[in-house]
């Protein structure tokens, strides 16, 4: 089974690879977004995820605000609702996911640059302004699913400044049973190859999506009391206290 999900795998990316550089430049943006959405689904069956949406609809036009637990939430997320994302400019160099996120409307920042983060921001409002969804990952880094840090205000200035709506995502992996699982967990030591390896391991996982009533921004609110309110609805979502232990 594993031999198989990799050759899958990398048929995949290379299938989508080439639909990037042949198909997209031919396409018009609603149906490179429907290709982007239909690929990310694609990848989590072949990844052994079942992708379960509970909770709100997602309001087009919203800065999307997830908690972070693994790579594959890109991949879980455009499966809901094809998104841009604001990514740590790391992930650029990875191999080839790196080369298809840059393809697929994704902000790279470049932490501790105030004017590169000015220019980020213009990026991200004009692309809310467009009707499009935005996904950050407030934390700033992954956890192993249990408990939520504490989440980065500034990354959720855009949205206030262009008064568009936050629309927290609370992602969490469960077993079949319902149980946590830290399969796909890609946190502290553990490198990209290895939480691949743990994911292509676990026969069959749910990625579940509980998405919540969007947070509005046009009344004036400021951006830690936002980032406060959204990140109370992710833990009460996926269950956890604000200490960080695991109901």
């Amino acid at each position: 089974m594993r031999g198989w999900r990799y050759l899958r795998l990398t048929l995949h990316l290379l299938q989508g690879a080439a639909t990037l550089v042949l198909v997209y430049p031919l396409c018009a943006k609603t149906t490179q977004l429907t290709l982007r959405q239909r690929w990310s689904q694609r990848m989590l069956g072949i990844l052994g995820l079942r992708l379960q949406l509970q909770g709100m609809q997602i309001a087009p036009g919203a800065m999307l605000v997830a908690n972070h637990i693994s790579w594959v939430d890109i991949f879980v997320i455009n499966a809901a609702s094809p998104s841009a994302f604001v990514s740590k400019a790391e992930v650029r160099n990875w191999p080839l996911i790196g080369w298809l996120a840059a393809r697929n409307d994704t902000i790279f920042l470049r932490r501790g640059s105030r004017g590169h983060a000015r220019i980020i921001n213009a990026e991200i409002a004009a692309l809310l302004d467009a009707g499009r969804n935005v996904a950050i990952f407030p934390e700033g880094t992954t956890t192993d699913g249990r408990h939520v840090l504490h989440f980065h205000a500034a990354l959720l200035q855009p949205a206030v400044a262009c008064g568009h709506a936050v629309q927290p995502l609370a992602l969490s992996y469960r077993n079949m049973d319902e149980s946590y699982s830290r399969a796909p967990a890609y946190d502290g030591a553990l490198s990209l190859g290895q939480c691949l390896a743990n994911i292509i391991a676990t026969r069959e996982l749910v990625a579940r999506v509980t998405v919540s009533a969007p947070i509005e921004t046009s009344d004036g609110i400021d951006r830690r009391r936002l980032a406060q309110q959204a990140r109370m609805a992710i833990m009460q979502d996926i269950g956890c206290a604000d200490d960080g232990e695991h109901l």
